[in-house]
């Protein structure tokens, strides 16, 4: 299976890993880190060193309750970012819900658009599709402000599977072409810990859309109701949380943690092969 984002070509034979890079003050685990250009470059520079395939540039905190974010002020954070990376040697991707942010980021050279609500906001796919970046849709009920108030479901691995669906279509039908489409359940995003690991055992559902996968559940509130354990102490059970989904055939796992998830990743992939 390949990816295409843009003028690159991404082989998912093998899983590939996405690092989160937060232009913010808020994010739920590493809020203010990265917060200046030269910083967040920095950072994913890093990323990358360790093995990062993908790096996601984001200007807006998505975790429940976030505060907004006006599009000035997020174009402010990660424009000059995603420029600075040009002929950076991996894919840069753009974590927006913004129409405008989405725009500016192509233009500046970003090839992929992560977005948590699956370009449902207004001039969203227009604003992808006389592109070739490759589109990250993501599956979250209402707003960051208020999926949590949202888990009501019959079925959640079906409820999740049907609006992917149904978002991948009207790209398609926009002119998107499939190769650019990735899909992502969004693990944390309007789901309680139950529905969260339905999803993760039944993710061979998500994956029998035949588009690839994307997951992230690094340092999330799942791993803590799980485990007991603050957010910086969660690698340990994101690795887990990871591998699972790996093995239930997701193509892209986003993490905080990329030089651990490649070990992983590394050891996963030569016993399959021994084996």
């Amino acid at each position: 299976m390949q990816l295409c984002c843009a003028e690159i070509q991404l082989d998912l034979s093998s899983p590939r890993i996405m690092g989160i890079v937060n232009v913010t003050p808020d994010s739920f685990s590493d809020g203010g880190h990265h917060h200046t250009v030269d910083a967040a470059v920095s950072h994913a520079l890093e990323l990358i060193a360790a093995g990062a395939d993908i790096v996601d540039i984001g200007g807006e905190s998505t975790r429940p309750g976030a505060a907004l974010v006006s599009t000035d002020e997020e174009l402010a954070r990660v424009i000059p970012v995603i420029s600075a990376l040009r002929g950076c040697g991996a894919i840069v991707s753009v974590d927006t819900r913004k129409s405008e942010v989405m725009r500016a980021a192509i233009a500046a050279g970003a090839h992929m658009v992560n977005d948590v609500e699956a370009l449902q906001a207004e001039g969203a796919l227009e604003a992808v599709v006389q592109s070739n970046v490759a589109v990250c849709l993501m599956h979250m009920p209402g707003t960051p402000q208020t999926m949590q108030a949202l888990t009501q479901y019959d079925d959640v691995v079906a409820t999740v599977a049907d609006f992917l669906q149904s978002r991948v279509s009207s790209l398609l039908a926009a002119g998107v072409a499939s190769g650019r489409i990735v899909i992502d359940p969004g693990f944390g995003f309007g789901k309680n810990l139950a529905q969260n690991l339905q999803l993760l055992k039944h993710l061979d559902h998500i994956v029998a859309l035949n588009y690839p996968v994307l997951v992230g559940m690094s340092r999330k509130s799942m791993l803590g109701l799980m485990t007991g354990k603050p957010v910086e102490h969660r690698l340990a059970a994101g690795l887990a949380a990871h591998l699972y989904a790996v093995n239930r055939g997701a193509h892209i796992i986003r993490v905080h943690d990329v030089a651990a998830c490649k070990d992983a990743l590394t050891v996963w992939k030569m016993i399959g092969e021994v084996l």
